[in-house]
């Protein structure tokens, strides 16, 4: 059934409309989206976290799933006043890039000491936590244990935004150039078509500055006051992230030059045999800087760490390329058939193959990028990184449905090619106003026979059902594209499930330890059966984190009354890492009120709480109740 012809008025107010929607939908995915999960997990700690200590070790040492990178206030160890107790900076231990370590100064007194450490992923995310060990015995300590935003924050969002403008415009950028080289030559001409290669530059040179200034604050958490610190700008450089951003400049730079060629050519399909040579420099140049391009997130992230990193690497790199040529031709093909007269159905077909082949690649690359980063069926179905892939696979099916319409939308476009007509005549000058006398009449003129020529141009593009409907599903794919970008930007920055199941087989919590937490209060009903059995146990932990906690026990009777009772004792136990039960010591500190000063909870998870309660010398019940620590 034919559609009905779509007018220009018509369908740029659709893509306005739906490019609200999609900025809406962009704005809650990436900047409501947690920091970047840790992608390095704290495996083992000396002395162990929660652990008492006879005397004072000569160092802390941090083993992890994978290597870090450290800065020189990596590793921060307060006593229990919260004064710094540390020496120097933090190092790798024996040269292993996946420890950290600082020593200790000499004659420190018993107590709590709480250690606070920062690090950066092999993979550039950073990841960040705290834990405490005592000396002699436990004490109360007023070392508040910071709350280090790395990854978070407006630099986390920022940066995140960045990340996904930079991925944008490398597909723009390669997709639109390789669209109009190798599909549509007559487009070079046309300046909307290289204004949409040269914003997609533009872009990702805006975005990759931004994300170097913005890299100190996300790392360290400083926030945005840390944009413009050179001495941050500079440490940046010096490690692995910063050296791509820098060398993806450079790539631009060149990329530059090689779009001033491209247009400045204007190839047409007759000029490429005409200029064998040129064209096959411009081939050759613009496939290498593609894929330099590329290599600046492949040889940085991901796909440089963890099993099989000679492999992944190229194949990452194929995967992002594939992915611009298909997404970024599809934006200039909507383009093309928006803003323009009209294209060649010829060059329809042409991209249609060339998406086809990338979509093959996209398959073949992604299901070893899928099987190399979840690693079970399980972390597919329970890590985040395993549900964004799932989401990402159901949109890349949108798409190909959306695709195959287009195919069909393509078979069907009328043979002639855009027409090349003559320009309707317009009513002939007066004597007084001939191109000889009136200059400004003859710019006049040539402006109304270049608007007659382009209204004719789009009234016989539209007249074609077959192209509005093709530019309805090639809208819709584009549409679909955008998200499915926004999900891989997000899907880059999330914890790989291959390495949340490692880590916690290790026997880590999945990410990085906790820094914080919050006070958890549980009421817990018990009836022993006896008489004066029944009332109400009401807990309450604090700070409810890894470490060192307070809590407070109160009974009371139905009456809400405090009461006592012969013996109260209290357990907490970690089944899901095979830990406990931990007793409580609690002190009586007044009528149904007992208190612990020190509950050390080694490890942030749902902790199973027990409590019994014995009201005489025959009567005695166990409540238990679940309470999140950390």
């Amino acid at each position: 059934m034919a559609a009905e012809p779509l007018t220009t008025t018509g369908g740029r107010t659709t893509a306005r409309r739906l490019l609200l929607v999609l900025a809406a939908l962009l704005t809650a995915l990436l900047a409501g989206a947690a920091p970047a999960s840790a992608h390095a997990a704290l495996l083992r700690t000396d002395p162990g976290e929660g652990s008492v200590v006879p005397s004072a070790p000569s160092r802390v040492l941090l083993t992890f799933s994978e290597g870090v990178l450290l800065s020189s206030d990596s590793v921060r160890v307060l006593d229990p006043s919260g004064k710094e107790v540390q020496q120097g900076a933090a190092q790798h231990a024996d040269g292993a890039t996946d420890t950290a370590t600082v020593p200790l100064r000499t004659g420190l007194g018993n107590g709590t000491y709480t250690v606070a450490w920062k690090a950066v992923s092999a993979d550039t995310h950073p990841v960040a936590g705290a834990w405490t060990f005592s000396i002699g015995a436990p004490s109360k300590t007023s070392a508040a244990l910071p709350r280090q935003d790395v990854g978070g924050g407006a630099a986390g969002v920022l940066y995140g935004i960045g990340r996904y403008v930079a991925y944008g415009g490398f597909a723009l950028l390669v997709g639109c150039c390789a669209f109009l080289a190798v599909c549509w030559p007559r487009g070079a001409r046309l300046r909307v078509m290289r204004r949409l290669a040269v914003g997609g530059w533009a872009a990702m040179a805006v975005s990759t500055l931004a994300l170097l200034l913005l890299r100190g604050p996300y790392v360290n958490g400083t926030g945005l006051g840390g944009v413009f610190d050179l001495g941050a700008v500079r440490s940046v450089v010096d490690t692995k992230p910063g050296t791509a951003l820098l060398c993806r400049l450079l790539l631009l730079a060149a990329a530059a030059v090689f779009l001033s060629v491209l247009f400045g050519a204007a190839f047409t399909r007759g000029a490429w045999a005409g200029r064998r040579n040129l064209a096959v420099g411009l081939a050759v140049g613009g496939t290498a800087i593609a894929a330099g391009l590329a290599a600046t997130w492949s040889l940085a992230e991901h796909a440089s760490v963890g099993i099989q990193p000679g492999v992944a690497m190229p194949l990452d790199m194929l995967h992002l390329l594939s992915m611009a040529v298909w997404l970024g031709g599809l934006a200039a093909l909507l383009t093309a058939l928006y803003r323009t007269a009209g294209i060649e159905r010829e060059a329809v077909r042409r991209f249609s193959r060339i998406a086809f082949g990338c979509v093959c690649v996209l398959a073949a690359t992604g299901g070893y990028q899928a099987w190399r980063q979840v690693g079970s069926w399980h972390a597919l179905l329970t890590t985040s990184y395993g549900q964004l892939l799932v989401a990402k696979v159901a949109l890349v099916a949108v798409v190909l449905a959306a695709a195959y319409v287009s195919r069909r939308w393509t078979g069907r476009l009328a043979e002639q090619d855009v027409p090349q007509e003559e320009p309707e005549p317009v009513p002939a000058a007066g004597p007084a106003e001939t191109t000889s006398t009136n200059p400004a009449r003859a710019a006049q003129l040539a402006r109304q026979r270049a608007a007659l020529a382009t209204a004719r141009a789009r009234r016989r593009r539209d007249a074609d059902p077959a192209r509005t409907g093709l530019r309805r599903s090639v809208l819709a794919e584009a549409a679909v594209a955008v998200i499915v970008l926004a999900v891989s930007t997000v899907l880059s920055g999330t914890e790989p499930g291959r390495a949340v199941e490692e880590a916690a087989a290790a026997g880590a919590a999945p990410g990085a330890v906790p820094v914080s937490g919050g006070p958890v209060f549980a009421a817990i009903p018990y009836d022993t059966g006896g008489a004066n059995g029944k009332g109400t146990a009401s807990v309450h932990i604090d700070p409810a984190r890894t470490g060192s906690n307070e809590l407070h026990l109160i009974l009371t009777d139905p009456a809400g009354n405090p009461v006592d009772v012969p013996e109260v004792d209290l357990s907490f136990t970690l089944r899901s890492r095979g830990i406990g039960p931990l007793p409580v010591k609690l002190s009586h500190a007044g009528t149904g009120a007992w208190t612990a000063e020190s509950v050390q909870l080694p490890m942030a998870g749902q902790w199973q709480l027990s409590l019994t309660v014995r009201t005489s010398d025959i009567d005695e019940v166990t409540e238990t109740k679940n309470v999140a620590i950390g």
